[in-house]
This record gives C-alpha cells, sequence and structure tokens, in this order.
C-alpha cells in the first residue's frame, strides 16, 4: 500500500469495518487503538490519531503527555484474529501538536539508522534475517506476592509427563535437551508452526523454515528470509504477534522468554545480517578469509568492540543472562568464528557465495525491542567500518576450538558478554556515543532507558526473595 486512496479501495474491496493502528513503545511491546472505518479518513494522515503518551513506557510524563499516531500504509495487513473484518496499520508516534516526529519512537530510530548508513556512503540497504526460538506450552501459572511467590510450566512434549497418566499421554515425549529437529509423533508442534509460518507468509514475511528446537519441553524455531531492516523488524513484531494470538486459539501459550525453564535450552533471537551496495554484497571477497570482505571483518570488529554495550539493547531483561551461561550454545564471550555456535558473531559456513555472504550475531533474545536492537547491531557495525577496526589483530578471532581448551594468553584477550542486566547497563553508560553518530540515537533515550530497567526490573529482582532460597537457606 502505498496512499491514503488506495487504503480506501482496500477497505471497501474486503467491507472493512475496523481499522487497528499498532506502535511500539519503548521497551517492545505493541500498543494498538481502533477505528470504525467511518473515523478513518485523510485527515488521520495529515494529524494523526492522539492519544495519552505519558500511559506508555518510556514516552512522556503526565504533564505533557499529548502525542499522536501517524499510520504508514506501507504496513497495512488483514488481521487473521478479529470477527470483524479490520486492517491493521503500524505507525509513528509525532508531538500532537506539530507532527514532528517523536525522537524516542524506536522505529524512527531504525529508520534514522539506515539513514545514516546511505549519509555515510558505506551502503544502500542492510538484509537481515531473524531467528525466532519460542516456547509453546499447554499450561502456564505464575504469582509474585508478598508471602509468596511460584511458577508452574506443563508441556504435552515434556520427559517429565512420561508417568503422569493423562490421556493425551502415549509414551511419545522428547528427552531432556532432545528436542532438536524431533519428528511426530514426539513432535506435537509442527501442525502448529505450519500454520504460524503460513499466516506469517501470507503477511509478506517469506518463512525460510520451521522446526522443532532442542528444548524438549515445546521449544521451536521460525526462521525468516533476507530483508530490508525495516521490513524484518516489523515483520518480527507481526510474527510475534501471529505465534501468540495462534498459540492461543490452539489451547496453548507462547513466550519468547530466553530462559522459562531451568536447565533447558534458552531461546534466543539470531540475527543474520550483511550490507548491499547496489545489487553487491559488500561482505563477500572470494580471496578474502572464509570469503569475508575487509568490510565485513570491521563490521564485526565493531560489534564486537562494542558488544558488552550492545547487550543493553540486544539483551534487555534480567532473564536474558539466565540464558548467556556455559554449558549451551549460548555465547558468553565476545569472538568470532566459523560454523562455530559458541562465538558471539558466526560465520555460516554454507554461505559462502556472493549473494549469501552473511555473519550471524548470536548473543540477542527476544525480550529486545527489535528497531532499538536491529539499530544499535548495525552502528556498531558501521563504527566498526568507519575506524577500520580488524578483529584479527585484536585477538577476537576467527577462534574455531573448544573454548575450554584455549590458552590463558588467548582468553585474555577476549572480553566475556556481561552476566547480568545491571552489568551490560553499567557498559551502555560508559559505550554510547557510537549510538548517538549523525543523531540515530538521542542523547535523552539512555538516562531514561538505562534508569528505567534498573528501577523496575535489575532492582526488583534484587529485592525479592527467591523460591530456592528458601532450599539454600531456610533452617539456617
Amino acid at each position: 500500500m502505498a496512499s491514503y486512496n488506495e487504503l480506501r479501495t482496500l477497505i471497501r474491496r474486503h467491507k472493512i469495518e475496523m481499522v487497528d493502528l499498532k506502535f511500539v513503545d519503548l521497551f517492545g511491546r505493541w500498543h494498538h487503538v481502533t477505528l470504525p472505518t467511518g473515523s478513518f479518513d485523510a485527515r488521520t494522515f495529515e494529524r494523526g490519531v492522539p492519544f495519552d503518551g505519558s500511559g506508555v513506557a518510556g514516552f512522556r510524563r503526565k504533564e505533557a503527555g499529548d502525542m499522536a499516531l501517524i499510520p504508514d500504509p506501507a504496513t497495512a495487513l488483514l488481521d487473521p484474529f478479529w470477527e470483524i473484518p479490520t486492517l491493521s496499520i503500524i505507525c509513528r508516534v509525532v508531538e500532537a501538536d506539530t507532527q514532528d516526529e517523536f525522537t524516542r519512537d524506536p522505529r524512527v530510530i531504525a529508520q534514522r539508522a539506515v539513514r545514516y548508513m546511505k549519509q555515510l556512503g558505506i551502503a544502500t540497504r542492510s538484509l537481515w534475517m531473524a531467528e525466532l526460538e519460542f516456547y509453546v506450552f499447554s499450561q502456564v501459572a505464575y504469582a509474585n506476592d508478598v508471602n509468596h511467590a511460584f511458577y508452574q510450566i506443563d508441556s504435552e512434549e515434556a520427559d517429565w509427563n512420561t508417568a503422569s497418566g493423562e490421556e493425551n499421554q502415549m509414551g511419545h515425549n522428547i528427552p531432556h535437551k532432545g528436542g532438536y529437529h524431533a519428528i511426530p509423533p514426539l513432535d506435537r508442534l509442527s501442525g502448529l508452526r505450519a500454520e504460524m509460518s503460513r499466516m506469517i507468509e501470507q503477511a509478506g514475511m517469506p518463512v525460510r523454515y520451521h522446526h522443532h528446537e532442542v528444548g524438549g519441553p515445546g521449544q521451536c524455531e521460525i526462521e525468516l528470509t533476507r530483508q530490508p531492516l525495516l521490513k524484518t523488524a516489523d515483520g518480527i513484531m507481526w510474527a510475534k504477534y501471529v505465534i501468540k494470538r495462534l498459540a492461543v486459539r490452539k489451547n496453548r501459550s507462547a513466550t519468547f522468554m530466553p530462559k522459562p525453564l531451568y536447565d533447558e535450552a534458552g531461546s534466543g533471537m539470531h540475527f543474520h545480517q550483511n550490507l548491499m551496495k547496489g545489487n553487491r554484497n559488500l561482505f563477500f571477497d572470494r580471496n578474502g578469509p572464509h570469503g569475508l570482505s575487509d568490510t565485513a571483518l570491521h563490521y564485526i570488529g565493531g560489534q564486537l568492540k562494542h558488544g558488552r554495550a550492545l547487550l543493553a539493547l540486544t539483551n534487555p531483561s534480567t532473564n536474558s543472562y539466565k540464558r548467556l551461561v556455559p554449558g549451551f550454545e549460548a555465547p558468553t564471550l565476545l569472538f568470532y568464528g566459523v560454523a562455530n555456535r559458541s562465538a558471539a558473531i558466526r560465520i555460516p559456513k554454507y554461505a559462502n557465495e556472493a549473494a549469501e555472504q552473511r555473519i550471524e550475531y548470536r548473543p540477542s533474545d527476544a525480550t529486545a525491542n527489535v528497531y532499538l536492537s536491529m539499530a544499535a547491531m548495525l552502528m556498531a557495525g558501521l563504527d566498526g567500518i568507519r575506524k577500520r577496526i580488524d578483529p584479527r589483530k585484536r585477538g577476537w578471532g576467527p577462534i574455531d576450538e573448544d573454548i575450554k581448551s584455549l590458552s590463558k594468553a588467548k582468553l585474555r584477550k577476549i572480553v566475556p558478554v556481561p552476566t547480568s542486566l545491571r552489568e551490560s547497563l553499567q557498559a551502555l553508560e560508559e559505550d554510547h556515543r557510537f549510538l548517538t553518530e549523525g543523531g540515530v540515537f538521542p542523547e535523552d533515550f539512555f538516562p531514561v532507558w538505562i534508569d528505567r530497567k534498573i528501577r523496575h526490573e535489575a532492582d526488583a529482582i534484587r529485592n525479592r526473595p527467591h523460591p530456592y532460597e528458601m532450599s539454600l537457606y531456610f533452617d539456617i
């Protein structure tokens, strides 16, 4: 869709009765307001739909809360979950009186990052491919109060149910950490993933494939194909919406939490990425190491140099750091390698031709606001290109051996990922200049982000007794 008139044609053709306007808050959650089509007119695109920004996390104070939503017609989709025919449109956030862009609107920050890349003359496009990992559970309950705290999760696939005697348990359960590419009847979610993939594709976001992931109790993966940054970010938001809503429709619950289960595989959101200039892949050099160009190596260097600060945006939850622990495939050290799944940045061995050459950033997870996360990764990579940061000269790779076997001298050169949200936020506070280049991230973003994350998440978790502490200390 390109214009208001074309939207009106679409509305008439499909007998649309409601228009659902969606926008993302600072911390990655979609919000919405719904208009009957009679209230959706050309003025909506000029003046926007007003809303109270003080009620949205990270936006505005109560005394200056008036904001507005301007629909982006290019994002219009038929929403398959409404009983009444509904058109869904993603919006940008603007000032209610002037229609100037709200500088902390995450989607606008992502657009500014792409614009900055083009202004530098480095590339004309950045291409991104996301791997969406998530769990689908059959039952979830949790509570946190002054005198009790618990969570309880169940999955029809889990090995803990083999002796339950439930009617739907027939002995086909997935062993602990044994779910990778499991096949039916062990994989009971293949049909659901297929429906999810079909709906995502119907929204114009092609799916590369889907499969069962390592986590036995319902871990899934749907991998999207490479698209430009903004289309990928919008597509991820839509895919998460589809996955969660379709799971509910099927009497299940989907979660993108990085570590919902102790001692099971965590869920990340890996990002494959490369830069293009016209039709030329700037990351490919047939004569370069592993097919990588100097541009690709410098891009890697930038992401590794700023790696600890990056995690405050790519892994911005306390739960993120329960996934980034030794013993699993999630990275704990900031280095790159070829086909090494312990590396923070992996070079896919099979993607060694001009059309396919790319890097894979592996620390990130889906608690991130994808617009901010992707903008930050791009800005770190561009900083590496501008400053010609060579990861090889700094001892950051390539490393293609078991990290347990590395010498102490090699390990000293490699920086570990932060072990907590508080640690990553401290790194961001000390290292965020690369994000403000070209006015991409506004200066007032960082105090808002860091303060909110510390007060409402890091401190809130730290100040609460943990149920396991009862086992450790109650009888002392």
